[in-house]
């Protein structure tokens, strides 16, 4: 009897470990994409041509499209909502400034920008991986998904975008505001020096 546990412990202890290794891995270079978004972008968009052209080519799963369409919505509410929202919360004085007196507070989003890149890729990868079993292949009239779709993008968007002006902020920045210093009386009234 204790010959088959120590058999069970020793195939047990390779598959940990390389299940170890693997993680350890992953995060390594998941740590060093992190400060390359234009990159991890790309990546993101070649895997959803990727998705799409899986999808043209089958021509089925759409209902596997639509819920990844649903799934990328709601990330993207959270990733355009502050992390306190100033509507349902309760304020602990950490709120979005509303009047011009009010000191700046950074927006700070609800999803960070890399968890939600991480988020949509995961989702096309496991949506492309779910293209190769027919159980998900439920057969649709997927012009009506689209609408539906359409429709409820629209409504969502409109909500978040009048709660944006509500509460007078905007989730984007468009980078450092940057100062131009004074410019010398020479190279203003055109004077040139040899």
């Amino acid at each position: 009897m204790e010959g088959a546990e120590g058999d069970a412990a020793s195939t047990v202890a390779p598959l940990a470990k390389w299940r170890n290794d693997f993680s350890r891995a992953f995060q390594y270079y998941l740590d060093r994409s992190t400060p390359h978004p234009v990159q991890r972008w790309l990546g993101t968009l070649a895997a959803a041509a990727i998705y799409v052209l899986r999808v043209y080519y089958v021509q089925g799963f759409y209902i596997v499209s639509y819920g990844l369409g649903i799934y990328i919505l709601n990330l993207l509410i959270g990733f355009l909502s502050p992390k306190v929202d100033p509507e349902v919360e309760v304020l602990d004085g950490v709120s979005l400034p509303t009047r011009g007196s009010d000191e700046f507070k950074p927006f700070i989003r609800r999803l960070p920008e890399f968890k939600f890149w991480y988020s949509i890729t995961k989702a096309f990868c496991v949506a492309f991986l779910m293209t190769f079993f027919s159980v998900f292949d439920v057969p649709v009239f997927w012009p009506i998904l689209l609408c539906y779709w359409v429709v409820l993008f629209f409504l969502t968007m409109k909500r978040q975008i009048m709660h944006m002006i509500k509460y007078k902020y905007i989730p984007f920045s468009i980078g450092k505001q940057r100062y131009a210093g004074k410019k010398s009386a020479a190279s203003s009234s055109g004077i040139l020096r040899d």
